[in-house]
């Protein structure tokens, strides 16, 4: 990401569509039935000396077989199983190397906060699970947050250093996001591009206040500014976390602003809608970025959900 003054497209950020936030399928979908197609690619761009983006993409799964019991053949399932999927991307900021240290650093750390956590929540058929687990993003992004400014405090060469992060977690139907900074998730459904998350940029802050459009020239000398991260000297920021529903055939992007910065939504939308896979959306992305000047790192993190047909109630019972 480089410093905190740094080149960032202007898009005037909408709250999610309705149709985003309603339950499209019913939550009798085993999560572990869900078919994901994942990928990622990162390349520090043809400016930068070093590349201060991250990324990470885990499977999570919570599984038990049944070997032996004297119960009749049906009453108790012979394979019970959980698969959820977590993907981040962040962009670092700092001098020297210390920008690639501290998005280095919060992925680790979350990583970390994950594994030591006694009850991982793999269900959402009960009503305190999904605020729990919105709750408890926000509380690791205070604890990320909390390691890097004191690794900044500590150390000299890492003095000011901070980064954004955005992560997704999706388990069934079931999408939560966690964001902070001006990297993006943007939802690519029925061929149209929706951006999720909001950018923390001071050109954002004036376009929510209506003080300015986002073509203004005021606005534009300011979307190199951001206003929120996590580390830094700044003021402690809570991310923005949210949760959706997702569909059969939906495509969740991760990107850090090199991507949009070079890239227009409507050539994300082509290349999502037009490429055979992950990946191959992934390699048509960087490319683009790259042939647009490539003047930051870049980075891009893809998942396509597809869902089996949906069970009635007499065939789940």
């Amino acid at each position: 990401m480089g410093p905190e003054n740094k080149e960032n497209s202007v898009q005037e950020s909408e709250e999610p569509d309705e149709s985003l936030l309603t339950d499209l399928h019913p939550h009798n979908i085993p999560s572990a039935l869900v078919q994901v197609d994942l990928a990622a690619q990162s390349h520090q761009g043809f400016v930068r000396d070093n590349n201060e983006d991250h990324y990470l993409v885990v499977q999570i799964t919570r599984s038990f077989e049944t070997v032996l019991t004297n119960m009749a053949e049906g009453i108790l399932p012979k394979n019970f199983g959980e698969t959820g999927y977590g993907m981040v991307v962040a962009d670092g900021m700092g001098a020297m190397a210390a920008g690639e240290v501290a998005s280095r650093v919060a992925l680790l750390t979350l990583v970390e906060l994950v594994a030591q956590t006694p009850d991982w929540i793999m269900k959402m058929n009960q009503q305190e699970n999904a605020p729990l687990v919105m709750r408890r993003m926000t509380r690791r992004f205070r604890q990320i947050d909390d390691e890097l400014r004191e690794l900044g405090e500590t150390t000299r060469s890492l003095q000011g250093m901070g980064t954004t992060l955005t992560v997704a977690v999706t388990l069934g139907i079931d999408l939560f996001l966690s964001h902070i900074g001006d990297s993006r998730a943007y939802l690519l459904r029925s061929e149209k591009l929706h951006q999720l998350t909001k950018d923390h940029t001071l050109a954002q802050a004036l376009i929510d206040a209506g003080i300015a459009g986002p073509d203004d020239t005021s606005t534009r000398a300011m979307r190199h500014v951001l206003t929120a991260a996590l580390g830094s000297t700044g003021e402690r920021t809570d991310p923005q976390v949210q949760r959706l529903h997702l569909s059969d055939g939906d495509q969740l992007l991760l990107c850090t602003d090199g991507l949009p910065e070079m890239v227009a939504d409507d050539s994300i939308a082509s290349v999502l809608n037009d490429a055979k896979s992950s990946e191959a959306a992934c390699k048509g992305l960087i490319n683009l970025a790259l042939a647009g000047g490539g003047t930051d790192n870049i980075t891009v993190v893809l998942a396509r959900y597809s869902f089996p047909p949906v069970r009635s109630r007499e065939e789940t019972e």
